[in-house]
């Protein structure tokens, strides 16, 4: 499988990508949709941390992740997400590859930390622990270990605080 930096023709498939992966059985929109589409428009938008993964066979998007500015305490860092793999790729190890691509682009940049709002069973295996354990506090106190940080090469251990995401997430 490939992974690859989003391009504009992505656009369309990269919201079907997160209808698929987060469809409700309402049948309503999801907002990771909305979302990149929100996320993209905003100056926390990095468009080299924007990945899509391509199915092997047919070479169509079948996953996208993406990094967005975020700030802890005034200082810069990633938030992850939306990260999200069509059905029919899920299980497939698609959201690995591009949670390992998405890792390496953001150490590579020189990037400090990337934290994220997920699954406690799913994300350590990424090197994710409690941002709690950090020193960098979620904007809702509510999400207790489901906020997690990952430090990359250039981390410096006083970066410390609250974590703000790109005013996106704070819309939603």
């Amino acid at each position: 499988m490939l992974i690859r930096r989003e391009t504009a023709a992505d656009v369309d498939a990269i919201r079907d990508v997160h209808r698929s992966a987060f469809a409700n059985s309402e049948g309503t929109e999801p907002v990771e949709a909305g979302l990149v589409d929100a996320l993209r428009a905003d100056v926390g938008w990095l468009p080299e941390l924007s990945l899509v993964a391509l199915d092997p066979g047919d070479q169509t998007v079948c996953g996208h992740v993406v990094c967005t500015r975020g700030t802890v305490a005034g200082r810069p860092a990633l938030g992850l997400g939306p990260l999200g793999v069509v059905e029919r790729g899920q299980s497939q190890g698609v959201g690995s590859a591009l949670m390992h691509a998405v890792l390496g682009a953001a150490d590579a940049l020189g990037e400090q930390l990337v934290v994220l709002l997920g699954h406690t069973g799913y994300y350590p295996r990424f090197g994710f622990v409690p941002a709690s354990g950090l020193g960098i506090t979620a904007p809702d106190p509510s999400w207790g270990d489901h906020f997690q940080a990952r430090p990359l090469s250039s981390y410096d251990s006083g970066l410390r605080g609250e974590f703000g995401y790109a005013k996106p997430f704070t819309e939603l």
